[in-house]
Formats: structure tokens, C-alpha cells, sequence
């Protein structure tokens, strides 16, 4: 993939692009980052097969955005083994933590990208009417998963408000920092 000329989108949908494709990256690396502690124990295997689905879907939306950045001729950002680092290793940690607190950081991280989402939506409707909607798809699909994880026993998880507001700071700071990097 060559990135040399200029991007064919205003500097703000080339920043969503870069954060959108950064943020499915690191949602997939979290949901395999769970799966590679539940999978193996037939007591959490219904959630590992739970994870998988949502993991599936993740990478659907990376697919799509893998596609629009040669499109539209944007770089990815430089931040990619840092955030597959992160984002698997959060996903150990929740996991390891309990069933429930890996419910907790997809429902901390699915609240933050949804409302992403919706924003991006809101500014791209009348210059990128295509890419708003697509935003809009894959939002529904983020408040799916966040639905799942709340359903699940994301909000009875070992102090879960600590956990949550921990995630979700990490989330917005990772949106601001691939911005630019």
C-alpha cells in the first residue's frame, strides 16, 4: 500500500478514516485477546463463542475501512502494533479478570465508539452521504455488541465504575492520539 500522495478527502474524513480503521483494528485484537482465555475452558466457552460473533463483525468493519483508506488515498496510522498490543492485551486482562469484566470493557468501549460513530455520521451528512451511512450501520452494530455485554453482567463486574472510566479514558485518548500519529 503506498500512502505517498495526497488523500482525494478533507483532512477531517481522512482523520475519521485513520481513527475508525485504528479503533476496528483495536476491537478485534481485544475480542481475541478474551477468546484466548475462554476458549479453552468449557465453562466459558459460551462466551468465547459470544466473542467470536462480535469479533466477526469488528472485522467486517476493518475490512471495510482496510478498503476506503486505499480509496481515498489515507495512511493508516503509525500507531498499529501499539494498539493490536493494547487492545489483545486489554482483552487478556478483562478476561482474566472475570467473564464479567470482559463484558465491562466491551460495553465501555462499544458506549465510547458508538456515540464516535454518531458524530462522524452527523458531520459527514452532507459531504460524504455514503460514509455517513456507513458510520450509521456500524454503529448500530457497536450498540449490538454494547447491548450483549450489558445483558451479560457487564455492569455487576469487580469495580466495574473503576474499570469502565478507565477504558473509556483509554478509548477517547487513543481517538485524539491517532488523529495525528
Amino acid at each position: 500500500m503506498s500512502y505517498k500522495a495526497k488523500s482525494n478527502v478533507s483532512d477531517d474524513v481522512s482523520k475519521m478514516l485513520r481513527v475508525d480503521h485504528a479503533g476496528e483494528y483495536g476491537a478485534v485484537a481485544i475480542y481475541r485477546g478474551q477468546q484466548a482465555v475462554f476458549r479453552h475452558n468449557p465453562k466459558t466457552a459460551s462466551t468465547a463463542s459470544k466473542l467470536s460473533e462480535m469479533e466477526q463483525e469488528e472485522q467486517k468493519h476493518l475490512d471495510a475501512f482496510d478498503k476506503l483508506l486505499i480509496e481515498k488515498n489515507v495512511r493508516p496510522t503509525a500507531l498499529m502494533p501499539l494498539w493490536n498490543f493494547a487492545g489483545y492485551g486489554l482483552g487478556v486482562l478483562t478476561a482474566m479478570i472475570s467473564e464479567k469484566a470482559a463484558h465491562a470493557c466491551t460495553e465501555a468501549v462499544e458506549s465510547v465508539i458508538e456515540q464516535h460513530y454518531g458524530e462522524q455520521a452527523e458531520k459527514t451528512q452532507d459531504i460524504e452521504p455514503d460514509l455517513s451511512d456507513l458510520f450509521k450501520e456500524f454503529r448500530e452494530d457497536e450498540l449490538h455488541h454494547r447491548d450483549i455485554a450489558v445483558e451479560n453482567g457487564a455492569h455487576e463486574a469487580p469495580a466495574y465504575n473503576l474499570l469502565s472510566n478507565i477504558i473509556k479514558a483509554g478509548c477517547h485518548a487513543a481517538i485524539k492520539i491517532t488523529k495525528v500519529v
